[in-house]
């Protein structure tokens, strides 16, 4: 674990990777995204990190397996198996992770979690946390945390740069709305950042904290006026 420097602001830049569903009455429901993986890295405005997590959440991934099938990935679960017999991810309970996560906020004196398209990751953090305790706690960040969104500073700040625009019209990056407009994607702004075209976003949680990270740092570097709270108008 790195010194502490209370002159830097410290970040929690976190992604998940979840599934569409749980029983309930029986049957399958789909309308709901609970988190089996979630990784974060403690890092600066600047992109250094200082310390990463990679967590397996064996709540849903390894007691419920039938809900596992209707991940997003779930063509990754042997990779993920790989990784936990190699111990480069730990598998714990939900209750044990957000424990973790609290305790690395607290040591790093922060309170920012920085997320793209942070509000997914926090409906289904919250979600995840509401049906593993049936409805008993709520909200799986601590009361007081700063939720940051990159997608939304991605749009203020390199949504304004001609570059970015004619990078998305040239690759075929563009929405297909009647005015079509550049896409935030996290993979496509990774791509015009770090000029690898042939980048592929690996979705898993701490893979893709790794180009979030230098997505927020881009950004920073630009020094533009950029809205940065999830909930900031």
């Amino acid at each position: 674990m790195a010194k502490i420097d209370k002159r830097i602001h410290y970040i929690m830049v976190l992604d998940t990777e979840t599934c569409n569903g749980f029983m309930e009455n029986g049957k399958l429901c789909l309308d709901n995204s609970l988190v089996y993986d979630i990784g974060w890295a403690i890092v600066d405005k600047r992109g250094k990190v200082y310390e990463t997590k990679s967590y397996i959440n064996s709540d849903i991934f390894i007691y419920e397996r039938e809900m596992m099938k209707t991940a997003y990935y779930a063509k990754k679960i042997p990779i993920y198996l790989d990784d936990i017999a190699r111990g480069t991810r730990t598998v714990a309970s939900y209750y044990d992770i957000r424990k973790d996560m609290v305790e690395t906020l607290k040591r790093y004196n922060t309170t920012t979690i920085s997320a793209h398209n942070a509000r997914f990751d926090l409906n289904a953090c919250n979600m995840t946390q509401r049906w593993l305790t049936k409805s008993k706690y709520r909200f799986f960040f601590p009361y007081g945390t700063e939720i940051w969104d990159t997608l939304k500073m991605a749009r203020d700040v390199v949504g304004k740069m001609p570059t970015y625009r004619r990078f998305c019209e040239e690759n075929g990056y563009m929405t297909k709305h009647k005015i079509p407009q550049p896409r935030f994607t996290a993979e496509i702004l990774y791509r015009f950042i770090s000029g690898n075209k042939d980048f592929i976003e690996n979705h898993t949680g701490l893979e893709d904290v790794m180009i979030e990270k230098e997505i927020l740092a881009y950004c920073f570097r630009q020094h533009k006026a950029m809205r940065k709270g999830l909930f900031e108008r």
